[in-house]
C-alpha cells in the first residue's frame, strides 16, 4: 500500500540511503513495545485511547502513549507504520535536522490523539448520544505517520512513489488524497480515519507556521493559491484556444485537398 521506492534523476531506490538516528531509535521503541504489549496484554488496556477515560476518568496519557502501540493480532499493522516511518520519516530527518523532526512526529500523533478523544466526545457533550468509538479503544503510529507523509508530499511533491498495491506510479503531492481514498473504499472497517484525518491536520498546522522548515513555509499563503489558481485557468484557456486553432487549420486542410469534379 505504502510507497515501494522512490524515483530520483538517478533511477529507482527502494527506501532512503541513509537511516538517522532518530529514525532507528523510533522503530526500535515501537518493536520493543510491541513485543511487551504481546507479553503483558494491560499495556494495551491501559496505553489505548478510550475518549471516555480520556474526558472522564482523566487518563491523559493516552493521546501519547496510544502512538507506541499496535494491534497485538495484526503484526501488519505494526510493519506498514513503521516501513512508512522509515520511508518517508528518514528523508525529513536528514533535510530538517533530527531534533526538529521528532518534535515534528510527536506533535502530530499527540495532536491526532486528541483528535481522536474529542471528536466522539462532541456528542455526548452536546446530549446526542453516545457512540460506539467513544468508549471503544483506538491505538497504533497512523497519525504521526500522517503527518510525516503530508510534510514529505510538500517538501518533494514532484517525487515519484511506487506503490505496492496497486502497483502504480504516483506524484508524492497526490499520496495522501490517494491514501484517504483507497482507505475509505477499500480498508478495514476498523480503520481510524478521523485519526488520519487528525494527523495530517495537527501537520498542516505546524508547517503552516514554519515549524517544518525554520522561516520558509512548506504550504502556499491564500494569496499564492489564488494566483496559482489564476494562472492555471489562464494556461487552460490559451490551451483551448491552441487547439481551436490547430482543428481550424485541419479543417481548411482538408477542405483544399477535396477533389472537384
Amino acid at each position: 500500500m505504502f510507497g515501494r521506492g522512490y524515483q530520483y534523476a538517478g533511477g529507482t531506490s527502494f527506501g532512503p540511503p541513509i537511516t538517522p538516528l532518530v529514525i532507528k531509535q523510533l522503530l526500535i521503541a515501537n518493536g520493543a513495545i510491541y513485543l511487551a504489549q504481546r507479553a503483558f496484554p494491560w499495556i494495551e488496556r491501559i496505553g489505548a485511547i478510550r475518549p471516555q477515560a480520556v474526558w472522564e476518568d482523566g487518563s491523559l496519557w493516552q493521546p501519547f502513549t496510544y502512538m507506541f502501540l499496535h494491534s497485538s493480532y495484526d503484526p501488519f499493522h505494526l510493519i506498514f507504520n513503521l516501513l512508512a516511518l522509515w520511508m518517508f520519516g528518514s528523508p525529513l530527518a536528514l533535510a530538517w535536522g533530527e531534533a526538529r523532526f521528532l518534535r515534528f512526529y510527536l506533535f502530530c500523533g499527540v495532536g491526532a490523539g486528541f483528535v481522536i478523544a474529542t471528536f466522539p466526545a462532541l456528542p455526548v457533550l452536546f446530549g446526542l448520544g453516545v457512540p460506539a468509538s467513544y468508549i471503544l479503544p483506538t491505538l497504533g503510529a497512523s497519525g504521526a505517520i500522517y503527518g510525516v507523509l503530508l510534510a514529505f508530499s510538500l517538501t518533494w511533491p514532484n517525487r515519484t512513489i511506487m506503490l505496492m498495491f496497486p502497483p502504480i506510479p504516483l506524484r508524492a503531492l497526490y499520496f495522501i488524497p490517494f491514501l484517504f481514498f483507497w482507505g475509505l473504499l477499500f480498508g478495514p472497517p476498523n480503520v481510524s480515519h478521523i485519526g488520519h484525518l487528525g494527523g495530517v491536520l495537527v501537520g498542516w498546522l505546524w508547517l503552516r507556521r514554519g515549524g517544518g522548515t525554520g522561516n520558509h513555509r512548506l504550504l502556499p499563503t491564500l494569496s499564492e493559491i489564488r494566483y496559482r489558481w489564476h494562472r492555471y485557468r489562464m494556461r487552460r484557456r490559451l490551451h483551448a484556444v491552441r487547439r481551436e486553432e490547430v482543428e481550424e487549420r485541419e479543417r481548411a486542410r482538408r477542405n483544399d485537398d477535396h477533389t472537384i469534379h
